[in-house]
C-alpha cells in the first residue's frame, strides 16, 4: 500500500531530507499534504515537483504570496492552501493521510501531531520537544487509539532499533550517546565569552539554531532523556547519557545480562527517516543512503558529560522526575533563553541560569488537556522573559 504522507516543516532540514528520501519513490510513497512556515520560494518549489493536495503557510498573509510564486512557475493544478494550526490540524486529518512527518520546530505543530494521533494516523516523530512539553498526554492518546509513534531523530531510532533484539524486561539501562557539541574540550572560563557564531558551528551535524545550541549546552540530551523515557517506558533512573564525538554509534541499551547492543551508521538524517517510514521493514539503500565504513571510522571514543560545565543535562533530568507541567517549563524556559542568546541579549552561561529560575517558580500541576499544557507553556515562556530582562538589564530588578 502507498504511504500518504503529510510532512509538518517541510522546508527545514528534516522536511528536505524526508522528501529526499520519498523522491523518485512513488510506488511506496505519496506526499498529500506540505506544511511549512515563511520559506514560501522552498515551500513553492516542493509543491511543483510532488504536487500535494493540500499546503499550509504560518498565517493567512502568507496565501497569496505562495499563490504568486506558483503561478510564476507555472502551476496552475488545483491546490488547497490553508494557514497556522487550523490548516496543520486539516492537513494531517485529510483521508489520504496515513503517516505524518513531525518536523517542525519547537512546539509549533504540538496541536497538530494530537489532532493526527487522534484521527488514527502513524508518526514520525523528529520534533523532540512534542513528547518533553505533552508526553504523558500524546502517550496517553496514543495507546487508546493504538497509534504508533516512531521516532525520527537519530539516538531515538537507535533505541527503537535495538530493543527490537530483546524484551522490555530484560532491558537494564538505555545509553543516549551524544557529540558534546562545539565546546566538549572548552575550558569553563571561556564559557563566559562563547558568542553565538562559535555555538552554531557544530562539529557533526548540520541542523537549525536552536537545536544546534541545545547541543551545545547539552540541553539536546536532557530533553531526549525526557522523550526517552516517554516513547519507551523506562525511568529516569534507566536512561543514561554518554558523549561520543565521532557519532558513529547513535545510542545503545545494556541487557541485564551485560550486553550492550548498539546501532552504528553514518551522521545522516536520511537513515532514521527512511527506518520510520519502512517500519517494521527496511529498505534496501540502493545507492541512496550513505554506508558506514568501519575501516575508515577508525577508534571510537566515549566519556562521561561533565554536568558541572553543562547543568542543562541535569536540568533535563530533574524536570522529568518532577513531572506534571515541569518539563513544559523547562521547554519553555530553554526556547526563550536560547533565543535571547542568538539575538546576543544573554550569555551562554545565562542559559541554564535562566531555565533553572523559571524551573524553580513554577509550581506543580498535572495539566489532563492540550489546553492546558498550552497555557502553562505561555505562562513558562513569559516567565522566562522576564527572567531574560532581569538578567540582561539588572537594573530594572525591583
Amino acid at each position: 500500500m502507498i504511504k500518504g504522507l503529510c510532512i509538518l516543516g517541510s522546508t527545514g532540514s528534516i522536511g528536505q531530507n524526508c522528501l529526499n528520501v520519498v523522491r523518485g519513490r512513488e510506488d511506496l510513497f505519496r506526499v498529500v499534504a506540505l506544511s511549512a512556515g515563511r520559506n514560501l520560494d522552498v515551500l513553492a518549489s516542493q509543491i511543483v515537483e510532488f504536487r500535494p493536495c493540500v499546503a499550509v503557510v504560518a498565517d493567512a498573509d502568507s496565501i497569496s504570496p505562495l499563490r504568486e510564486r506558483l503561478q510564476a512557475l507555472g502551476f496552475r493544478e488545483n491546490l488547497k492552501i490553508l494557514a497556522g494550526t487550523e490548516g496543520q490540524v486539516e492537513a494531517v486529518s485529510h483521508p489520504e493521510v496515513n503517516f505524518v512527518v513531525a518536523a517542525s520546530h519547537g512546539t509549533t505543530g504540538l496541536v497538530a501531531v494530537y489532532e493526527a494521533i487522534c484521527s488514527g494516523k502513524t508518526v514520525g516523530l523528529a520534533n523532540k520537544e512534542v513528547m518533553v512539553v505533552a508526553g504523558e498526554l500524546v502517550t496517553r492518546i496514543a495507546q487508546e487509539h493504538g497509534v504508533d509513534v516512531l521516532p525520527i531523530d537519530s539516538e531515538h531510532c537507535a533505541i527503537h532499533q535495538c530493543l527490537r533484539s530483546g524484551a522490555h524486561q530484560e532491558v537494564k539501562r538505555l545509553i543516549l550517546t551524544g557529540s558534546g557539541g562545539p565546546f566538549l574540550k572548552t575550558p569553563r572560563k571561556r564559557l563566559e565569552t562563547v558568542t553565538p557564531e562559535l555555538a552554531l558551528k557544530h562539529p557533526v551535524w548540520k541542523m537549525g539554531g536552536r537545536i544546534t545550541i541545545d547541543s551545545a549546552t547539552l540541553m539536546n540530551k536532557g530533553l531526549e532523556i525526557i522523550e526517552a523515557h516517554w516513547l519507551f517506558g523506562f525511568p529516569s533512573q534507566q536512561i543514561d547519557v554518554m558523549i561520543h564525538p565521532e557519532s558513529i554509534i547513535h545510542s545503545m541499551i545494556e541487557f541485564c545480562d551485560g550486553s550492550v547492543m548498539a546501532q552504528l551508521g553514518v551522521a545522516d538524517m536520511r537513515l532514521p527517516i527512511q527506518y520510520a517510514l519502512t517500519y517494521p521493514e527496511r529498505m534496501d539503500a540502493d545507492g541512496h543512503l550513505p554506508l558506514l565504513d568501519l575501516i575508515a571510522a577508525g577508534s571510537l571514543h566515549f566519556q562521561a558529560p561533565d554536568v558541572r560545565w553543562f547543568p542543562c543535562l541535569e536540568l533535563g533530568r530533574a524536570a522529568l522526575e518532577q513531572g506534571g507541567v515541569m518539563p513544559c517549563a523547562l521547554n519553555a524556559a530553554d526556547e526563550v533563553a536560547v533565543e535571547a542568546f542568538l539575538r546576543g541579549e544573554l550569555r551562554f552561561s545565562d542559559i541554564p541560569r535562566v531555565i533553572e529560575k523559571v524551573m524553580r517558580e513554577t509550581p506543580p500541576s498535572h495539566p489532563n488537556r492540550m489546553e492546558e499544557v498550552l497555557e502553562s507553556d505561555r505562562r513558562a515562556r513569559l516567565s522566562a522573559r522576564e527572567s531574560v530582562v532581569s538578567m540582561t538589564h539588572p537594573s530594572t530588578v525591583v
